[in-house]
C-alpha cells in the first residue's frame, strides 16, 4: 500500500508525531511522509500513534489508489483539523459563517436541566432518616423498607412548598441562598409536623388524603410537581399497588408485577392516586406499631438543606426557573423533557455513587454526620450526604450539557469499504436490497426511528447484512455507531469473529464483552444450589461487563445478577440482559 502521512500537530505533539513517523516513512515536508507499507505495518502505526496522542494530535493517512485518485484511511487525534476527505483547509476563522447552530431541536435543553439539578439535590433528603443511617451502619436489622428513601423526599419537598404557589417557593428558596441566612431556620419548614406540613405518612392521619401528586388544593403546584415527579422515579416506576384481595392471595408483594383488572376508571387521573404503595408495595398488611413505623420519619442529624452550600446552589437553579415562569410550569406534561431529565438525573446519580477517590469527588461541609451510601467491597460509609446531592446535581447538569454533541463526539466508523462493498455470491446479494431499501428510509428513520426484523435464516449471512442494515440508516458522513446485544456467549463471540474477520476492524474499532470466567463460574452455581441459597463468597450480586465508549461495534451479553429477596437473607437468581442503545 502505497501511503501519505500528513499532520497537523501542534506544540509538543508535533515533535512526539514526527519521532514515530521518521521511524515508518520518508518525509516529503516539514509535516508530510510517504512510503509503501503493508496493512500489517499500518496497523501498528496507528497503534503507536494513539498511544502516544495528545489533545493537539491531528494525523491523516491516505491510501494513493492511483494518479488522479487517494482515499482516506484513519484519521488519529483532533478529526476537526480535516474535512471528511482528510484534507486541510486553506483558512480558517473563528466567526460563525454558517450558524448551524441558530437552528436545533434544543428549545428545553435549559429547562431539561435546570429541573434535573434541582431535582438532584432533593432526591435523596430521605436518607436523612434514622432508619436509613441506620441501615448503612447495620445497625438495623436489613430487612424490607416500609417507606422507601425517594418517597420521603418526596413528602420533605412537599412539606417546603406548602401552600405556596411555584413562584412562592422558589422565591423562598432564592432566599434561603444568603450567606447570613440561619440554616436551621429554613430548614424548619421542612420537618414541621407538629403544624401539618410535614405528612408522615403511617403516623399523620391527614397524609393519606394529601396526595403529592394530586390536581386538587392539596397537591403541589406544577413545577414542583414535575420536580417530585424525577425525585420519586429516579430509581424506579411507581406501580399500581395490591388489592386486598391480591395481597391475602400473594406471599411475596413485587413491585412492578403485571396488575389485575386495569380499565379506563384506572388509568383516569393516575398521578392523584399514587401514594407511598405505589413506590413500594405493602398491600393490606396488619397494623403496624408506630414504633417500628417512627425511624422513618425521625431526623436526628437535621437534613442537608441547613449548609451554605447546599442553599447557595439551589438559590441558583431556582432564580434561572423563575425567571422561565410561565412557560415551563407545564413541563410534566411533556414526555420528552421529563424523560430526559429522568435520564439525566439517574446516570449522574450512578456514575456519583460510583466514585470513591476523593480528588474525583466534590467537597461538601467539613465533617458531615449523614452518609448517601457505602463502598462495595468493604461496607465502610463512603459518600457524605450533602456532598452525594451537591456532586449528582453537577454531573446531571454536565450530562445535559454535553447531549447536544453527545453523537458528534462519540466515536464512529464512517466510509468503510466492506460494509459498502457489493456482494458477489447470489446467496448473499439479498444484503444489496436490504441495504439500499434502508439508504431510501434513512431521513425518516433518523427523525422517527426505525423498527426491523430480518428473518433470514441460518448461514445466509445475517450477521454481516445486519451490520450493511444499520450502516445504510446511519449518516454517511457521520458514520456507523451501533451495539449489536446477542443472548449466548458463543453467539457474541461468533459475531464479533465475523466482523474481524469480514470487515478487517481492529480492537479500536469492535469491542467484544462476553461473561467469560465470572459468567461459567455463576452458571456452575445456579446448577448445584437452590433459589434460596447464598452466594458463596467471592462471587458478585451484581456483575456485568464494561461498555467501551471508544469503539463504534460492540457486541455484548452480560452475566448473571444474584438478588437478594426482601425481607430475608436469601437469595435468588435471574439473568438480565444489558440492552446498550443505537448511537
Amino acid at each position: 500500500m502505497n501511503v501519505l502521512l500528513v499532520s497537523q500537530c501542534s506544540k509538543r505533539a508535533l515533535t512526539e508525531t514526527r519521532r514515530i513517523l521518521d521511524q515508518f516513512a520518508e518525509r516529503r515536508g516539514d509535516r508530510t511522509w510517504q512510503t509503501a507499507m503493508t496493512r500489517a505495518g499500518l496497523d501498528t502505526l496507528r497503534k503507536l500513534l494513539r498511544q502516544t496522542a495528545r489533545k493537539n494530535t491531528a494525523v491523516t493517512c491516505h491510501w494513493i489508489r492511483g494518479r488522479d485518485h487517494s482515499e482516506l484511511l484513519w484519521i488519529v487525534g483532533d478529526a476537526r483539523q480535516f474535512n471528511a476527505e482528510g484534507a486541510v483547509p486553506t483558512n480558517t476563522t473563528a466567526s460563525d459563517v454558517l450558524r448551524r447552530d441558530d437552528e436545533n431541536d434544543w428549545h428545553s435543553l435549559r429547562t431539561i436541566r435546570r429541573i434535573a439539578a434541582l431535582a438532584a439535590l432533593l432526591h435523596d433528603l430521605g436518607k436523612a432518616t434514622q432508619s436509613f443511617q441506620e441501615r448503612l451502619q447495620h445497625k438495623a436489622p436489613q430487612e424490607r423498607n416500609r417507606y422507601r428513601h425517594e418517597w420521603v423526599s418526596v413528602r420533605l419537598f412537599q412539606a417546603f412548598v406548602g401552600q405556596d404557589d411555584d413562584a412562592g417557593w422558589l422565591r423562598r428558596l432564592i432566599d434561603g441562598g444568603g450567606e447570613n441566612v440561619d440554616g436551621e431556620r429554613f430548614e424548619a419548614p421542612w420537618l414541621d409536623h407538629r403544624k401539618g406540613r410535614l405528612l408522615r405518612d403511617g403516623l399523620d392521619a391527614a397524609a393519606r388524603d394529601n396526595k403529592p401528586f394530586a390536581s386538587s388544593d392539596k397537591g403541589l403546584p406544577p413545577l414542583a410537581r414535575a420536580v417530585a415527579w424525577l425525585v420519586l422515579t429516579h430509581h424506579r416506576l411507581p406501580a399500581l399497588p395490591y388489592s386486598a384481595s391480591e395481597s391475602l392471595e400473594s406471599t411475596r408483594l413485587w413491585h412492578g408485577r403485571s396488575p389485575r383488572g386495569v380499565n379506563g376508571r384506572t388509568l383516569d387521573a393516575v398521578l392523584s392516586q399514587i401514594d407511598a404503595d405505589w413506590n413500594e408495595p405493602w398491600g393490606e398488611q396488619p397494623a403496624i406499631s408506630k414504633r417500628k413505623i417512627e425511624p422513618y420519619w425521625k431526623f436526628l442529624h437535621g437534613l442537608p438543606v441547613r449548609t451554605l452550600k447546599w442553599r447557595k446552589r439551589a438559590a441558583r437553579i431556582a432564580r434561572d426557573l423563575l425567571g422561565d415562569l410561565p412557560g415551563i410550569e407545564d413541563c410534566l406534561g411533556d414526555p420528552y423533557i421529563m424523560h430526559v431529565s429522568r435520564l439525566a438525573l439517574m446516570l449522574g446519580d450512578h456514575h456519583y455513587s460510583s466514585l470513591e477517590a476523593e480528588e474525583d469527588r466534590t467537597t461538601g461541609e467539613k465533617d458531615f454526620p449523614l452518609f448517601a451510601n457505602t463502598r462495595r467491597k468493604t461496607g465502610a460509609l463512603l459518600q457524605p450526604l450533602d456532598e452525594h446531592l451537591l456532586g449528582v446535581e453537577l454531573h446531571a447538569g454536565r450530562i445535559v450539557h454535553s447531549l447536544p454533541v453527545l453523537t458528534r463526539d462519540l466515536r464512529h466508523l464512517a466510509g468503510h469499504r466492506g460494509l459498502k462493498k457489493r456482494s458477489l455470491n447470489p446467496a448473499f446479494r439479498w444484503q444489496d436490497k436490504a441495504a439500499d431499501l434502508a439508504a431510501g428510509v434513512r431521513s425518516r428513520a433518523a427523525d422517527q426511528g426505525a423498527f426491523i426484523v430480518n428473518m433470514a435464516s441460518t448461514g445466509c449471512g445475517k450477521t454481516l447484512g445486519n451490520a450493511r442494515i444499520m450502516n445504510a440508516l446511519a449518516d454517511p458522513v457521520l458514520g456507523l455507531r451501533c451495539a449489536f446485544a446477542v443472548g449466548l456467549r458463543t453467539l457474541t463471540l461468533q459475531t464479533g469473529r465475523v466482523f474481524q474477520k469480514d470487515l478487517g476492524l481492529p480492537d479500536d474499532e469492535l469491542a467484544i464483552r462476553v461473561g467469560a470466567r465470572p459468567a461459567a463460574s455463576c452458571s456452575s452455581i445456579t446448577r448445584s444450589l437452590p433459589k434460596t441459597a447464598v452466594p458463596p463468597p467471592g462471587n458478585p450480586c451484581w456483575t456485568r461487563p464494561p461498555m467501551s465508549s471508544t469503539t463504534a461495534m460492540t457486541a455484548i451479553r452480560c452475566w448473571i445478577i444474584w438478588e437478594r429477596m426482601p425481607g430475608s437473607g436469601a437469595f435468588w437468581r435471574r439473568p438480565c440482559w444489558f440492552a446498550p442503545s443505537i448511537i
